[in-house]
C-alpha cells in the first residue's frame, strides 16, 4: 500500500507540472483527490492493515494529499499570472494612437423650425403655453362649440381612449384651459402633438404637430389677425413669401379663413404635392366664437379676440423645401444630416 501511494504521489506531481491549462488541473484534482479519486479508493483498503501499520500509512496518505495541493494552488496561481500578463499585454493601447472621432447631433428640421416660430411670437409678445396631450373631451370638442353631434367628434376622425378621454386632435384645448384661468389680456402660442386617424401620405400623418395662436382683449379685429400672421410668414419664409386667405368654417371661430402659402415645389403653377392648385394649407384661423369665450368666462360683449391653428410639419416642409411628410418621421440619417 505504501508503494501504490508512492506511486500516486510521483503520477500527480508529474500531471499536474505537465497540466497546460486549467480544466486540466481542475480534472486532475478530481482524479487523485475526489470521493471517487484514486487516494480515496487506497484509503479505503485501510481496514486491512494491523494497528501498528495505520497510523504509519495514514499519515503518509495525508502528506501526499498535502503536497498534492499544495502543487495545484501552485500551478493554479501561475497560470492565473501568466494569463494576466497574456492579457495585458494582448490588450495593451498604443496612446499615440490618433482617437476616432464621433458624429456630433444635429437639431431635427422641426426642432429648427419650432424654434424659430417662438422666437418670431415671443418677438410680437407672445407666451407659450402647454397641455396634455390625452385630453378630456369637453376640452377638445364642447368647450370649442362643437355638440356631441358635430362629425370632428366621429371615431373614424378621432383616437377616443373612452368616452370622456380621447388624444387631442388639436391643441386649442390649451387655448380653453388658458381662458378658464387668465383674464384678458390673452396672447399665447400652444405648440404640440396632436392626433388625427388620418391616412399616411406626402401630407398626412396620424400623428402631427401644430402651433396654435390666441389673441383675447379689447377691440380685436380680423385686420389683427391678418397682420400677425402675414408678419410670421415673412418672418420665417422671407419677405417675398406669398400668402393668400380664404373664407371658411371652423365651429370655434368666425368668421372663419384659411391661409394657404404658395407652393414652393411648383412655384404656383401646379404639381403632385400641391395637388395641382399652386398653393399648399398652411393654417386655419378666425374670430374666436361669441360662445366660446362665454363658456370660458369671457364677456363677449367686452372682449374679442382670434385664434389660429397651423400644422408645423407642413411649416417645415415650406420653410425646407422637403416634398414628403413621412421624411420627418422615418428617422433616416442621411436626410437629417442635412440640416
Amino acid at each position: 500500500m505504501k508503494t501504490a501511494l508512492e506511486d500516486i504521489r510521483r503520477q500527480a506531481l508529474t500531471a499536474i507540472d505537465e497540466a497546460v491549462d486549467q480544466k486540466t488541473i481542475d480534472d486532475l484534482r478530481v482524479q487523485y483527490l475526489g470521493k471517487k479519486g484514486a487516494l480515496t479508493a487506497i484509503l479505503k483498503q485501510m481496514g486491512s492493515l494491523s494497528a501498528e501499520e495505520r497510523p504509519v500509512i495514514g499519515q503518509l496518505a495525508n502528506d501526499i494529499r498535502a503536497e498534492i495541493e499544495a502543487r495545484i494552488a501552485q500551478k493554479s496561481a501561475g497560470m492565473k499570472k501568466s494569463g494576466l500578463e497574456e492579457r495585458l499585454k494582448a490588450e495593451k493601447l498604443d496612446v499615440t494612437m490618433p482617437g476616432k472621432s464621433q458624429r456630433m447631433g444635429k437639431k431635427h428640421p422641426l426642432n429648427i423650425v419650432l424654434e424659430e416660430a417662438k422666437e418670431i411670437f415671443l418677438g410680437m409678445g407672445f407666451d407659450i403655453a402647454e397641455g396634455p396631450e390625452v385630453e378630456l373631451d369637453y376640452y377638445c370638442f364642447e368647450a370649442l362649440n362643437m355638440p356631441k353631434t358635430h362629425p370632428a367628434r366621429d371615431t373614424q376622425d378621432t383616437f377616443y381612449i373612452n368616452d370622456d378621454v380621447v388624444l387631442r386632435t388639436q391643441t386649442s384645448s390649451v387655448q380653453v384651459r388658458v381662458m378658464e384661468k387668465t383674464k384678458p389680456p390673452i396672447r399665447i402660442i400652444s405648440p404640440g402633438r396632436v392626433y388625427l386617424s388620418d391616412q399616411i401620405d406626402a401630407t398626412h400623418s396620424p400623428l402631427f404637430h401644430q402651433i396654435e395662436g390666441l389673441v383675447v382683449d379689447e377691440g380685436i379685429t380680423m385686420s389683427n389677425l391678418k397682420g400677425i400672421l402675414e408678419t410670421f410668414a415673412k418672418r420665417l419664409y422671407g419677405d417675398d413669401a406669398k400668402v393668400r386667405f380664404r373664407p371658411h368654417h371652423f365651429p370655434y371661430t368666425e368668421p372663419s379663413a384659411e391661409m394657404d402659402t404658395m407652393c414652393f415645389s411648383c412655384g404656383g403653377s401646379g404639381c403632385r404635392l400641391c395637388k395641382g392648385e399652386g398653393w399648399i394649407e398652411l393654417l386655419g384661423c378666425g374670430m374666436v366664437h361669441p360662445k366660446v369665450l362665454k363658456t370660458c368666462g369671457i364677456d363677449p360683449d367686452i372682449y374679442s379676440g382670434f385664434a389660429f391653428g397651423m400644422g408645423l410639419d407642413r411649416v417645415t416642409m415650406r420653410r425646407f423645401g422637403i416634398d414628403d411628410l413621412r421624411l420627418l418621421f422615418e428617422n433616416d440619417m442621411r436626410f437629417l444630416g442635412q440640416f
